[in-house]
C-alpha cells in the first residue's frame, strides 16, 4: 500500500490553514498545521513530510527564515512559498536558494494541487537517487550503448527515475533514441512485468488518436463495429509511452490533461467512467517551454508531464561513441542480411566519425544497414555509404586542402618578407599589415 502524502501547512491565519487542510483531505492527503516558522522548523525535525506549504509573513519567525533553516537541514524536502504580490521578490529570492516554487495569494487551487503533486514526485526521485548513491548498486542493465560522459549521466538518471512512479518527459532531437530510453525506464521499474504500450501522437489524425488513446464504444462512429479499449486502459499496470506529444492539438491536450489529473476517462461515444493505472512517459523533439509561450501547448499539461526531464544528447555531442555504435550495427545487419563483414576501411571509418549526423543514431543505423547491403568484398567502404555522407567527407577534404594551401602561401610570404627586411620583425610586420605580436605567434607555429 502506498504511503499517504503528508503536507505541512505553515500559516498564522487559522482560517486559511483550516481551508487548505480540508481541501487536502478531499484530495486524499494528510495535513499537519503549524502557526509560525519556529513551530514548522520543530515539526520537520520530528516527522518526514512530503512537502511544506509556507506563508511568508508570520509573527514569530517569518517564512523566509524558516525556509532557510528547513532547507539547510533537509535539502530534499520541497518547500513551496505562499506570498502576496507585494512579497514576490522575497519568494523569487527563496527559489534562488532552493525553494521548490512560490504561489501568489489568493491561491489558484488547480495550480496548487499540480505544484504539490510535482513536488512530491520530485522528492520521491531524489530519495531514490540518494538510495542509489548510498547503496552503490551495480549499474542498471541497459540496452543503451554509450561510454561518453553524457550517456553515463543519462544511464544514471534512468537508474534514479525508473523505480519511481514519476511522470517523465524525454527530450531530444529526432533519431537520438527517446523510445529506447522510455523502454529502459519501463524495464527497470516496478511495472516491468506490465505492458509497455507505445503511441506515436504525430502519426494519427486527431479523431483516430482520440479513439486510439481513450477507446470507443460500439457504433460510436462509422466502422466502430465493436467496443475498443484505448491505450490508457491497455497500459494499466504498466507504462504508456506518448511519443511526439508536442504534435497534439489543443483539444486533445485538454482530454489528456483530464486523464492525467483524475486517472479517469470515458470511451468515445460512451458515458461510463473508467479508471486507468498507467505510468506516463512522454517524448518530444520540440522545445515545449517555447511552445507554451507561443500558445501552442497548454501550460498545465506541460507541468503535468514535466515532473522529471530526461534529455538524450545528439550524436554529434558524443562522437567517441560512434565506433561502438558502428560495431553494434555492423554485427546486427551482417547477421540479418547474412553478410560476412571483416571490418571497415580507414577512409570509411574517418567519414563516419567526422560526419555531422543531423539524423543522429537513427541516421547512423540506416547508413550502416545500407553499407552492409551494398558492400562489395569483405570490408565496408566509403563507396557503399549514403551520398550525403560521401559528399560531406569530400567537402571537408577540400576545405582542409584549401586551408593548408593558404597556410603554406602565408608562411612563404612571411619568410620572404623577413628575408627582405634582414630579419627585422617590426619592419616585416609593418609591411605585412599585422602587429609584431601576431607575427611572432605565427613564427612560433612554424617552428612547432
Amino acid at each position: 500500500m502506498a504511503k499517504q502524502v503528508t503536507i505541512l501547512v505553515v500559516d498564522d491565519e487559522q482560517v486559511h490553514r483550516y481551508m487548505l487542510c480540508s481541501m487536502f483531505k478531499e484530495w486524499g492527503w494528510r495535513c499537519v498545521e503549524a502557526d509560525d516558522g519556529k513551530t514548522a522548523v520543530d515539526a520537520v525535525e520530528n516527522y518526514q513530510y512530503d512537502a511544506v506549504l509556507m506563508d511568508v509573513r508570520m509573527a514569530r519567525m517569518d517564512g523566509m527564515e524558516a525556509f532557510s533553516r528547513i532547507h539547510d537541514a533537509y535539502p530534499a524536502l520541497p518547500v513551496i512559498i505562499m506570498t502576496a504580490y507585494s512579497s514576490v521578490d522575497a519568494a523569487v529570492e527563496a527559489i534562488k536558494h532552493g525553494a521548490y516554487d512560490y504561489l501568489t495569494k489568493p491561491l489558484d487551487f488547480d495550480r496548487l494541487r499540480l505544484t504539490l503533486e510535482r513536488a512530491v514526485d520530485r522528492k520521491q526521485v531524489e530519495e531514490r537517487r540518494q538510495e542509489v548513491i548510498n547503496t552503490n548498486p551495480e549499474k542498471i542493465s541497459s540496452a543503451i550503448l554509450g561510454n561518453a560522459s553524457s550517456m553515463q549521466e543519462l544511464l544514471e538518471m534512468i537508474s534514479y527515475v525508473a523505480p519511481t512512479e514519476a511522470t517523465v518527459l524525454i527530450t531530444g532531437e529526432s533519431g537520438t533514441g527517446k523510445e529506447l530510453v522510455a523502454a529502459e525506464l519501463h524495464r527497470n521499474s516496478a511495472r516491468a512485468n506490465g505492458p509497455f504500450v507505445k503511441v506515436n501522437c504525430a502519426a494519427l489524425a486527431e479523431t483516430l488518436l482520440e479513439s486510439e488513446l481513450f477507446g470507443h464504444e460500439k457504433g460510436a462512429f462509422t466502422g466502430a463495429d465493436k467496443q475498443h479499449d484505448g491505450k490508457f486502459v491497455q497500459a494499466a499496470g504498466g507504462t504508456l509511452f506518448l511519443d511526439e506529444i508536442g504534435e497534439t492539438s489543443q483539444a486533445m491536450q485538454v482530454k489528456m490533461l483530464r486523464v492525467l489529473q483524475e486517472q479517469e476517462l470515458q470511451r468515445v461515444g460512451g458515458q461510463e467512467t473508467i479508471h486507468t493505472d498507467a505510468r506516463i512517459i512522454a517524448a518530444t523533439n520540440r522545445d515545449l517551454e517555447e511552445e507554451v509561450r507561443a500558445g501552442n501547448f497548454r501550460e498545465d499539461l506541460y507541468y503535468r508531464l514535466n515532473v522529471v526531464t530526461v534529455t538524450v544528447p545528439p550524436l554529434r555531442e558524443r562522437r567517441a561513441d560512434i565506433p561502438l555504435l558502428i560495431d553494434h550495427f555492423v554485427g546486427k545487419f551482417s547477421e540479418k542480411n547474412r553478410r560476412e563483414v571483416s571490418g571497415l576501411t580507414p577512409e570509411c571509418l574517418k567519414l563516419l566519425t567526422s560526419y555531422s549526423w543531423p539524423g543522429n543514431v537513427r541516421e547512423l543505423e540506416n547508413a550502416i544497414e545500407r553499407g552492409v547491403i551494398l558492400m562489395r568484398g569483405e570490408y565496408l567502404t566509403e563507396k557503399s555509404l549514403p551520398l550525403p555522407i560521401q559528399k560531406q567527407g569530400h567537402k571537408d577534404e577540400e576545405e582542409m586542402s584549401d586551408s593548408s594551401s593558404l597556410q603554406a602561401q602565408e608562411k612563404k610570404l612571411i619568410l620572404k618578407t623577413l628575408e627582405e627586411t634582414e630579419g627585422n620583425k617590426s619592419e616585416a610586420a609593418r609591411r605585412l599589415g599585422i602587429t609584431r605580436k601576431t607575427l611572432q605567434n605565427k613564427l612560433q607555429k612554424y617552428d612547432e
